[in-house]
């Protein structure tokens, strides 16, 4: 089985675990054959297994153990299990955008697109909600429907100098989608693309004097929200095994610190008019920067419990605020996320997708993306 199978599979496996069944399709020994069977442990395992007993006990009854209120939330996290509800409507939604997805990969057909659905951000953020299921990428119920939407974002990059689309968003987002995909997704274009795109953004921040970024590649000034896309994107490539230079990471989180209002929130181009969106993106930035011990952070975390919410751009603001709230506090994030998922199931129209302000397939891979946390499949969703 190669790499990229087994991988998926594994993910799959521990998605099932995690929906409360039995999964039959667990990995078991391989034999010279090729055939799975169940192998016995030779004695040698079974003692060093026995050691490794003795040793657990030993370190629960001597060591000092945590402290109480991380230790629960370790025995929570691993004790998760998906409600059934957020199952139905996850794939719900992920039924709408594969039905609503266009010939070339996008979401612009009368059938099911909207205003937006041709941009690459928006093509990115619903490739990484069928990712963010857990589903093998190959062969999976939406391998088809992702394999269009890299192929779109993959025609809409210029191939000298790595940009995609035609703004700093859409190049943030689609490059986030490439580097999720990136040994998980069979094609061997996406490690080629996903160097040059991060290329481009490195480049781009080179040439910005507040080391950030904004709508164009040649900007020189910068705002929290573009530069959030880009800093998202290089976390997300620095996982998948792309250099990205921590002096790249210091820079623009610099930049997020200078935006940051005194009362914890984050501006939009400076130290002003925080709202609930940037601040959950500012937020996001710090706790993936591993910023969680400094002040900066703690006045961000208490300024997403009261934050500034607006109906303007609300599927954005759960976007980042699942994320961001649980990077600072699982038990804060569980008692967020049993209110989002009530919201949203309300929300949700009869054929699984949500509506807003930036159109039906930007609102529903974002309200799809904003449950998946109760998946945890993608790596940049790691803690």
């Amino acid at each position: 089985m190669s790499p990229i199978r087994y991988n998926a599979l594994v993910g799959r496996v521990r998605r099932t675990r995690r929906l409360g069944h039995r999964d039959d399709t667990s990995p078991r020994p391989i034999s010279p054959h090729g055939a799975f069977r169940e192998r016995a442990l030779p004695r040698t395992s079974i003692l060093a297994i026995s050691r490794v007993v003795i040793m657990a006990a030993f370190a629960l009854i001597v060591l000092p153990p945590f402290p109480s209120t991380r230790a629960q939330e370790i025995f929570e996290e691993k004790s998760d299990v998906i409600p059934e509800q957020v199952e139905k409507m996850y794939v719900k939604g992920l039924q709408y955008l594969q039905k609503s997805q266009g010939s070339n990969g996008s979401w612009t057909d009368p059938a099911g697109g909207d205003a937006y659905g041709n941009n690459p951000a928006v093509v990115g953020l619903a490739v990484l909600s069928m990712l963010a299921h857990g589903d093998d990428p190959n062969t999976g119920p939406y391998s088809e429907t992702i394999r269009h939407g890299l192929d779109f974002i993959l025609t809409n990059m210029d191939p000298s100098t790595g940009y995609i689309g035609n703004s700093m968003y859409n190049h943030g987002f689609s490059t986030l989608a490439l580097a999720e995909s990136y040994g998980v997704v069979n094609d061997p274009r996406i490690g080629p693309a996903l160097k040059q795109a991060v290329a481009c953004i490195l480049t781009s921040q080179a040439g910005n004097p507040m080391g950030a970024w904004r709508y164009s590649p040649q900007s020189r000034d910068a705002d929290t929200t573009v530069s959030g896309a880009q800093l998202v994107a290089l976390f997300a490539a620095r996982n998948a095994g792309m250099a990205v230079p921590e002096e790249a990471i210091q820079k623009a989180l610099k930049f997020f610190i200078a935006c940051q209002t005194p009362e914890g929130g984050f501006g939009y181009t400076g130290p002003n008019g925080p709202n609930a969106p940037r601040s959950a993106i500012g937020t996001l930035m710090l706790a993936l920067s591993r910023e969680k011990k400094t002040e900066s952070f703690r006045r961000a975390v208490r300024y997403m419990g009261n934050p500034q919410l607006d109906n303007s751009y609300y599927h954005y603001y759960l976007y980042y605020a699942s994320q961001a709230l649980f990077q600072a506090s699982y038990p804060a994030w569980q008692e967020w996320n049993g209110v989002n998922i009530k919201t949203l199931a309300t929300a949700q129209e009869p054929d699984g997708s949500w509506n807003g302000q930036l159109g039906k397939t930007f609102s529903t891979a974002t309200s799809l993306l904003s449950l998946a946390l109760n998946y945890r499949f993608l790596p940049i969703y790691e803690r």
